[in-house]
Protein backbone atom coordinates (compact mmCIF):
# COMPACT_ATOMS: atom_id res chain seq x y z
CA UNK A 1 0.00 0.00 0.00
CA UNK A 2 1.04 3.55 -1.06
CA UNK A 3 1.49 5.85 1.87
CA UNK A 4 0.76 9.60 0.34
CA UNK A 5 2.72 12.05 1.52
CA UNK A 6 1.21 15.27 3.01
CA UNK A 7 2.31 17.28 0.25
CA UNK A 8 1.28 14.97 -2.42
CA UNK A 9 -2.45 14.75 -0.41
CA UNK A 10 -2.43 18.93 -0.35
CA UNK A 11 -1.36 18.89 -4.52
CA UNK A 12 -4.35 16.00 -5.47
CA UNK A 13 -6.72 18.58 -3.38
CA UNK A 14 -6.06 21.73 -5.09
CA UNK A 15 -5.84 19.71 -8.54
CA UNK A 16 -9.32 18.48 -7.44
CA UNK A 17 -10.41 21.99 -6.87
CA UNK A 18 -9.39 23.00 -9.71
CA UNK A 19 -10.97 20.25 -12.30
CA UNK A 20 -14.18 20.61 -9.90
CA UNK A 21 -14.36 24.74 -10.47
CA UNK A 22 -13.29 23.96 -14.33
CA UNK A 23 -15.95 21.72 -15.11
CA UNK A 24 -18.44 23.75 -13.52
CA UNK A 25 -17.40 26.61 -15.53
CA UNK A 26 -17.83 24.50 -18.54
CA UNK A 27 -20.78 23.63 -17.82
CA UNK A 28 -22.41 26.98 -16.83
CA UNK A 29 -20.71 29.00 -19.55
CA UNK A 30 -23.13 26.16 -22.00
CA UNK A 31 -26.34 27.17 -20.34
CA UNK A 32 -25.43 30.96 -21.25
CA UNK A 33 -24.42 30.55 -25.05
CA UNK A 34 -28.00 30.98 -25.64
CA UNK A 35 -27.57 34.06 -23.79
CA UNK A 36 -24.56 34.65 -25.82
CA UNK A 37 -22.67 36.24 -22.42
CA UNK A 38 -19.40 34.74 -21.03
CA UNK A 39 -19.36 33.79 -17.64
CA UNK A 40 -17.01 36.74 -16.71
CA UNK A 41 -19.11 39.03 -18.45
CA UNK A 42 -21.87 37.89 -16.00
CA UNK A 43 -19.66 37.99 -13.35
CA UNK A 44 -18.75 42.08 -13.92
CA UNK A 45 -22.61 42.23 -14.34
CA UNK A 46 -23.62 40.96 -11.04
CA UNK A 47 -20.73 42.85 -9.06
CA UNK A 48 -21.80 46.26 -10.85
CA UNK A 49 -25.68 45.10 -9.63
CA UNK A 50 -24.42 44.35 -6.29
CA UNK A 51 -22.31 47.58 -6.00
CA UNK A 52 -25.07 49.81 -6.81
CA UNK A 53 -23.53 53.11 -7.06
CA UNK A 54 -20.93 52.59 -5.62
CA UNK A 55 -19.25 50.72 -8.71
CA UNK A 56 -16.21 52.17 -10.02
CA UNK A 57 -13.78 50.46 -12.11
CA UNK A 58 -11.48 50.30 -9.52
CA UNK A 59 -13.96 48.61 -7.06
CA UNK A 60 -14.93 45.95 -9.68
CA UNK A 61 -11.64 44.86 -10.13
CA UNK A 62 -10.94 44.51 -6.52
CA UNK A 63 -14.25 42.98 -5.79
CA UNK A 64 -13.24 40.02 -8.98
CA UNK A 65 -9.79 39.91 -7.76
CA UNK A 66 -8.79 41.32 -11.03
CA UNK A 67 -6.15 43.80 -12.20
CA UNK A 68 -8.18 47.12 -13.30
CA UNK A 69 -6.56 46.94 -17.08
CA UNK A 70 -8.57 43.68 -17.48
CA UNK A 71 -11.54 45.23 -15.88
CA UNK A 72 -11.21 47.88 -18.37
CA UNK A 73 -10.56 45.78 -21.53
CA UNK A 74 -13.83 43.76 -20.21
CA UNK A 75 -16.31 46.81 -19.78
CA UNK A 76 -14.78 48.73 -22.36
CA UNK A 77 -16.26 45.67 -24.80
CA UNK A 78 -18.95 45.58 -22.50
CA UNK A 79 -20.48 49.07 -23.50
CA UNK A 80 -19.91 48.79 -26.81
CA UNK A 81 -22.53 45.36 -26.69
CA UNK A 82 -25.06 47.65 -24.63
CA UNK A 83 -24.80 45.91 -21.33
CA UNK A 84 -22.93 48.81 -19.32
CA UNK A 85 -22.06 52.24 -19.37
CA UNK A 86 -19.17 53.89 -18.08
CA UNK A 87 -18.92 57.08 -16.64
CA UNK A 88 -16.26 59.57 -16.02
CA UNK A 89 -17.10 61.71 -12.85
CA UNK A 90 -15.87 65.04 -14.20
CA UNK A 91 -14.13 65.26 -17.17
CA UNK A 92 -10.88 65.82 -15.64
CA UNK A 93 -11.37 62.64 -13.69
CA UNK A 94 -9.61 58.99 -13.93
CA UNK A 95 -12.77 57.34 -11.82
CA UNK A 96 -15.01 55.45 -14.24
CA UNK A 97 -18.14 54.65 -12.80
CA UNK A 98 -20.00 51.38 -13.94
CA UNK A 99 -23.86 51.66 -14.82
CA UNK A 100 -25.92 48.68 -15.82
CA UNK A 101 -28.42 49.24 -18.94
CA UNK A 102 -31.65 47.48 -19.46
CA UNK A 103 -29.89 44.82 -21.47
CA UNK A 104 -27.34 44.07 -18.76
CA UNK A 105 -30.03 43.95 -15.91
CA UNK A 106 -32.29 41.98 -18.59
CA UNK A 107 -29.19 39.53 -19.29
CA UNK A 108 -28.93 39.56 -15.45
CA UNK A 109 -32.40 38.85 -14.69
CA UNK A 110 -32.48 35.99 -17.54
CA UNK A 111 -29.11 33.79 -16.37
CA UNK A 112 -30.14 34.11 -12.51
CA UNK A 113 -31.07 30.11 -12.27
CA UNK A 114 -28.48 27.94 -13.25
CA UNK A 115 -29.85 24.45 -13.71
CA UNK A 116 -26.70 22.90 -13.81
CA UNK A 117 -25.13 24.49 -10.80
CA UNK A 118 -28.13 23.71 -9.09
CA UNK A 119 -28.16 20.24 -9.79
CA UNK A 120 -24.72 19.83 -8.79
CA UNK A 121 -24.76 21.64 -5.70
CA UNK A 122 -28.29 19.53 -4.77
CA UNK A 123 -26.31 16.58 -4.81
CA UNK A 124 -25.14 18.00 -0.98
CA UNK A 125 -27.08 18.20 2.18
CA UNK A 126 -27.38 21.33 4.07
CA UNK A 127 -24.85 20.15 6.59
CA UNK A 128 -22.38 19.66 4.08
CA UNK A 129 -23.24 22.66 2.05
CA UNK A 130 -22.32 24.52 4.86
CA UNK A 131 -18.88 22.70 5.48
CA UNK A 132 -18.38 23.20 1.90
CA UNK A 133 -18.76 27.31 2.21
CA UNK A 134 -17.02 27.26 5.90
CA UNK A 135 -14.01 25.12 4.40
CA UNK A 136 -13.71 27.29 0.88
CA UNK A 137 -13.80 30.42 3.10
CA UNK A 138 -10.89 29.52 5.26
CA UNK A 139 -8.80 28.46 1.89
CA UNK A 140 -9.55 31.49 0.08
CA UNK A 141 -8.82 33.93 3.41
CA UNK A 142 -5.76 31.90 3.58
CA UNK A 143 -4.92 32.70 0.20
CA UNK A 144 -6.11 35.82 0.57
CA UNK A 145 -3.50 36.40 3.10
CA UNK A 146 -0.61 34.44 1.48
CA UNK A 147 -0.72 36.78 -1.56
CA UNK A 148 -1.17 40.08 0.06
CA UNK A 149 1.95 38.74 2.11
CA UNK A 150 3.81 37.85 -0.82
CA UNK A 151 2.76 40.81 -2.86
CA UNK A 152 4.04 43.48 0.10
CA UNK A 153 7.46 44.93 -1.60
CA UNK A 154 9.21 45.08 2.20
CA UNK A 155 8.32 41.14 3.18
CA UNK A 156 9.18 39.20 -0.71
CA UNK A 157 11.35 36.71 1.53
CA UNK A 158 8.89 36.25 4.88
CA UNK A 159 8.48 32.42 5.02
CA UNK A 160 4.97 31.05 4.19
Amino acid sequence: MNKTTLTESTYELWRLIGKANHSILLLRQRELRKHRIPVRQLLVLSTIKDLGSMATLAEVAKQLEREPNVISFQTAIMEKDGLIKRIKNTPKSNLLKLELTKKGLDIISATRYSESIFSIFSSLSGEEREQLESILNKIWLKAQKTRHRLLDPDNHFKQL
